[in-house]
């Protein structure tokens, strides 16, 4: 399920964007000023960001240019602005489309989809990741550390390491974890994606003694520096 992140200080369109969104299938976080959306992104993974340009304090372009300083995170800029000079600068900065408003959410929808499977086959074309000494070779789904071979991993362990070696400096929460890895909403049980986690890092150091997962109280869980 893909995670969409709607920045709009408007609570009337942040909701109305949420409901509709949710109703196609997208699971969604909600940040009303750009600080709040910066914080988010920090804690936890986001497959897209819609962003308005007009926020208290941080404004849009600057949140823009923090996910650009980060990586590639397709980012769709859902504005009041209408001239051409405003969409010209706002792409150039980075943003991957841009939306007017009023808008028509099937519009909204459909761009998002597209920006999806652009990202997907983007990472696609990628087949190893690679973090410090640990190395996912996902056309043959094997793991290795520090050169020596991991042993098998189940199909959920594989998709965790997947997710945290690639985003390694972001804090993954419980719930973005295990709706990525098994593929189904997180209905609140931490039982089955601790014994994942903690089988993981144990077939990790039978491999290397470096311990590559870094449990960060309260919140989740990243790639340790």
């Amino acid at each position: 399920m893909e995670r969409i992140l709607i920045v709009d200080d408007d609570g009337n369109i942040n909701r109305m964007m949420k409901e509709a969104l949710e109703r196609e299938g997208f699971a969604c976080g909600q940040a009303y000023s750009g600080s709040e959306a910066t914080l988010l992104l920090s804690m936890e993974h986001y497959d897209l960001v819609l962003l308005d340009l007009a926020l208290p304090g941080m404004s849009g372009e600057e949140v823009l240019r923090t996910i650009r300083g980060k990586g590639g995170l397709p980012v769709i800029v859902v504005s009041a602005k209408d001239d051409l000079d405003s969409k010209v600068d706002v792409l150039s900065l980075g943003a991957d489309d841009y939306v007017t408003k009023p808008f028509e959410i099937k519009e909204v929808v459909a761009r998002i989809r597209v920006q999806l499977r652009k990202r997907g086959s983007e990472q696609e074309t990628s087949s190893v990741l690679s973090f410090g000494g640990l190395e996912i070779d996902r056309e043959h789904f094997t793991v290795t550390a520090d050169g020596t071979e991991v042993p098998t991993l189940t199909r959920q362990e594989y998709r965790i390491l997947e997710l945290l070696v690639q985003h390694p400096t972001r804090v993954f929460s419980k719930d973005a974890i295990y709706e990525y890895a098994w593929q189904e909403p997180y209905i609140g049980e931490t039982k089955t994606l601790d014994v994942h986690m903690s089988n993981l890092r144990k077939k990790l150091k039978a491999a290397s003694e470096r311990d590559y997962i870094e449990t960060i109280w309260g919140i989740g869980y990243r790639m340790k520096k």
